[in-house]
């Protein structure tokens, strides 16, 4: 792994207290034993259970991570410096050489104002003849000296060329009153005539060319005028010839309709837009200002977010975009899913309640001592998942673990249950679709596709209360997921039973024929049932394969 790059730990879509819990110690321990950088995310909202924990043990929520495309900011961008608007072409232009770039970022105090490209220069080479273009484009005296290697013998070098056109002093005075006009630029030899004519005919710079020298009643006089003069080792062929490339890159540079990318965007939406245009490179901003320049060559090499599972190994489970990232490492106590790796991975699975039972074990393994707050998060995952042990999935190292934990954490298990399961179960405000998706989970079987959520609570009311809720929306979610049955479980932690809701096509049959068990008016009671994992699917499981 990359010593600077982040390897993201997330749990399963809909999180539940297992899924974060289990990704933030996880996170603490491979900071601890692993060079690089790990991060806890989760890949939806918080429940009120998990929030409720997170909250005692005064623990921040991971940041969201709800999609593991490959983003901008994961690809090397290239860190183009860009150059302010007042430049000239030609620095622009042996910029773009010394580089090896086709494109320039033309910024303001780390804005983007434009850009300016070799087609551009090229353009501005080619196509202008108008002389007047100099002035048009505001151009500084001093770009005109850098461009002409010259030296400024009268005014001021950091004014600006902003009215009248360039000329060459070539004719003898007499001509020159005929083409002159007021604020001309004229580049001249060293005549002292035509010199002198310029001046009175009110030219305000003189190009002196080949290095000659001048007179000092001319200097005087054009100091007199307010006229700037310079003087160049170029001959006035060649200062005629470079004279435009003083030109400002603002003049030329494009402003319009600039086509922008963030660091948050996706590389697979780049791409689509890429093939649409012609241009090579494109600007990257962050929170509006200027980051780097990204080029279709760079996409090509581009790096996959790293990624840790938690608590899952269902594809149908999983962030969205999953198959775009690199997985490194699976932990989890669920069956063995539908995910698939390109690479071989660190994987461990293990039968037991719960996968901060596994991560306890790592922890003992690895010889790291258990934080107090973490202890407290995985005592809660434990709980949470195995239903204060009643679960059938609880096995005697989930309990060993508990109490381990437990200790280091100064908690009652029992009375931290109760907290728990009371503010997860605190329903009664929420809308169907928030109470329907806090522990949704997807799976397929062949070809058929079922979804199942549950609710624990110790409240029998409040339990029959969601039912009048969840089946109208249930059916609702049918219509945007055609061939897929819904379940959602309503189990009574004290009762140890589960009034399980069905909605879609097969769905009462299913449930008929793996509990032998009569669905009326879309429920079913489950005596026995509070394991989604261990009682539930695993029937569905027969009953589909019948």
């Amino acid at each position: 792994m990359e010593e600077d790059k982040t390897v993201y730990i997330i749990g399963h879509k809909n999180p539940d207290t297992d899924s974060i819990c289990s990704a933030i110690a996880y996170a603490y321990l491979k900071n601890k034993t692993t060079s690089g950088r790990y991060e806890a995310r989760r890949a939806g909202r918080i429940n009120e259970e998990t929030r409720f924990v997170l909250s005692h043990f005064k623990m921040d929520p991971p940041e969201c991570l709800a999609d593991v495309r490959t983003q901008v900011r994961d690809v090397d961008v290239d860190k183009l410096r860009g150059v302010k608007s007042n430049i000239s072409i030609k620095k622009a232009w042996a910029l773009m050489k010394k580089l090896d770039v086709v494109t320039l970022p033309i910024l303001k105090e780390k804005k983007l104002e434009g850009l300016i490209t070799t087609e551009d220069i090229a353009t501005s080479y080619m196509d202008v003849y108008d002389s007047t273009v100099l002035a048009m484009a505001r151009t500084q005296y001093k770009n005109i000296l850098e461009t002409l290697d010259g030296t400024i013998l009268t005014g001021n070098a950091h004014g600006y060329f902003v009215k009248g056109k360039v000329l060459i002093g070539a004719g003898s005075p007499d001509l020159m009153e005929d083409y002159m006009e007021d604020d001309d630029l004229v580049i001249l030899g060293n005549r002292y005539e035509s010199q002198l004519c310029a001046l009175e005919m009110k030219a305000s710079c003189l190009v002196i060319c080949d290095g000659a020298k001048v007179a000092g009643t001319i200097v005087k006089m054009a100091e007199e005028r307010q006229c700037v003069i310079i003087t160049t080792p170029h001959d006035t062929f060649s200062a005629a010839r470079l004279i435009n490339q003083s030109i400002p890159v603002k003049f030329f540079m494009r402003h319009k309709n600039l086509i922008t990318f963030t660091m948050d965007d996706y590389v697979d939406d780049l791409k689509d837009t890429m093939a649409k245009k012609r241009y090579r490179n494109f600007p990257i901003l962050d929170q509006g200002e200027y980051v780097g320049m990204i080029s279709r060559r760079r996409l090509i090499n581009n790096n996959r977010k790293q990624i840790i599972l938690v608590d899952h190994n269902e594809k149908s489970q999983a962030v969205d975009g999953i198959d775009e990232a690199e997985i490194l490492e699976v932990i989890d106590h669920h069956r063995l899913g539908s995910l698939e790796t390109i690479s071989p991975v660190f994987f461990r699975n293990q039968p037991v309640g719960c996968t901060a039972t596994i991560m306890y074990q790592m922890y003992k393994e690895q010889g790291v001592e258990i934080p107090k707050k973490i202890a407290g998060l995985l005592c809660s995952a434990i709980i949470s998942d195995t239903l204060l042990f009643r679960s059938p999935t609880c096995t005697e190292a989930d309990k060993a673990a508990a109490e381990a934990l437990a200790k280091i954490a100064g908690v009652e298990p029992v009375k931290m249950a109760s907290e728990m399961f009371k503010a997860g179960s605190n329903l009664r405000r929420k809308k169907p679709e928030e109470i329907f998706h806090q522990d949704y989970k997807e799976f397929t079987v062949g070809d058929e596709k079922f979804g199942v959520g549950q609710i624990n609570s110790m409240n029998a009311d409040e339990l029959e209360a969601l039912k009048d809720k969840l089946v109208p929306y249930m059916e609702t979610l049918l219509g945007a997921n055609d061939g897929l049955m819904l379940f959602f479980m309503l189990t009574n932690i004290l009762d140890e039973s589960t009034e399980l809701l069905c909605v879609g096509n097969g769905a009462n049959a299913l449930v008929e024929e793996s509990f032998d068990q009569k669905v009326v008016d879309h429920a079913a009671v489950l005596k026995g049932v509070v394991s989604r994992k261990k009682q539930l699917i695993p029937a569905f499981i027969v009953g589909l394969q019948q």
